[in-house]
């Protein structure tokens, strides 16, 4: 093969490469200080998705920037812009060259907050990956300590900031339900959660990289990633963190965010742990329908009611189904 081949094939896999990730709905843009050759190459990521922030994010920039800054760690700043409808971007891009850490992630659809830290968490070149919001809600100067206690604690794959209080709106409707929400989920992943879904978070890039595809494009992909590494035995730790109130607008949307927090809480534990969810049920319906066919027996002269029947067969189908998930998820696994 000639020289003029050989560069001509370089050309096209590299306009190929381009494609791919312009079709993908993305690019990255830096200040052109990079040296950092994939995942691994640093210690820390921090993934921050922007969505119409225009008003704060160059003071949530600095402040990671300067925590970072004097921690000592090798660290990058991946931004995600969100398809925002406001002047996030040309912000941005403005502050590129202030900040040679910082990468750059435009959008070109709205693919919402789970989307956003799924993409840069497969991007990452950092061995921890930190998530964290842009809304100055979260106490960002703390991140190095989160990715220190990694360090310090080999045996812990997750630290969580739980949060102290409740800050969002609608809080008199957001408490209990958070609540509820919260306790569903300790009961099927038989572990103490103090707060489920925190958006300040630090954890092993390698190990969350299976459970990427598993998260939804919303404000559940925090759920989610604490729900698949608890049901994996990956410990999770939690530190406690003030929580201030939200600048700008909130994306939360209680009735609709809600259910899928809970959606995904089920969800999360029938894929990993079905017997969890089904047994009980099937167990349930078994005993009903057995003691009332136990009772029909004495009142109708030794006949057996339908109802009886269906709740005794609906209790075995379940707890068969049951049987068969769990059979399913462990050849999976294996």
């Amino acid at each position: 093969m000639t020289s003029t081949d050989e560069q001509a094939r370089s050309a096209a896999g590299g306009l190929l490469q381009r494609a791919d990730v312009e079709r993908r709905g993305h690019l990255t843009l830096s200040a052109g200080a990079w040296t950092s050759t994939g995942p691994n190459a640093l210690d820390v990521t921090v993934v921050l998705p922007c969505y119409n922030e225009q008003d704060h994010v160059l003071l949530e920039l600095e402040r990671i920037t300067r925590a970072m800054n004097a921690s000592g760690f090798s660290y990058e700043l991946l931004v995600i812009d969100d398809k925002s409808t406001d002047g996030t971007l040309d912000i941005l891009k403005q502050a590129l060259p202030s900040y040679p850490q910082m990468r750059l992630m435009p959008f070109r659809v709205n693919g919402g907050s789970g989307t956003a830290r799924r993409i840069g968490t497969a991007e990452a070149y950092g061995r921890v990956v930190v998530w964290t919001d842009a809304d100055m809600t979260y106490p960002n100067e703390r991140i190095p300590e989160f990715v220190q206690y990694l360090i310090d604690n080999p045996d812990v794959d997750q630290v969580v900031g739980a949060r102290t209080s409740e800050q969002g709106t609608h809080k008199i409707l957001r408490v209990p339900a958070k609540w509820l929400i919260r306790k569903t989920a300790e009961r099927l992943s038989s572990a103490k959660i103090p707060d489920l879904n925190s958006g300040l978070r630090a954890f092993r890039r390698e190990v969350a990289l299976p459970y990427l595809r598993l998260l939804p494009p919303g404000f559940s992909c925090v759920t989610t990633i604490t729900m698949s590494f608890l049901s994996n035995q990956h410990p999770v730790e939690y530190l406690p963190i003030d929580y201030a109130k939200r600048s700008g607008t909130s994306k939360f949307h209680f009735v609709h965010d809600a259910y899928r927090y809970i959606l995904q809480v089920l969800r999360m534990v029938m894929y990993f742990n079905p017997i969890k969810v089904l047994m009980p049920l099937g167990l349930a319906a078994l005993t009903v329908g057995f003691v009332k066919g136990t009772v029909d027996v004495f009142r109708y002269a030794f006949r057996i009611t339908t109802n009886s029947m269906l709740l005794f067969v609906t209790g075995l189908t379940i707890i068969a189904l049951a049987l068969l998930a769990d059979l399913i998820v462990r050849s999976r696994n294996d």
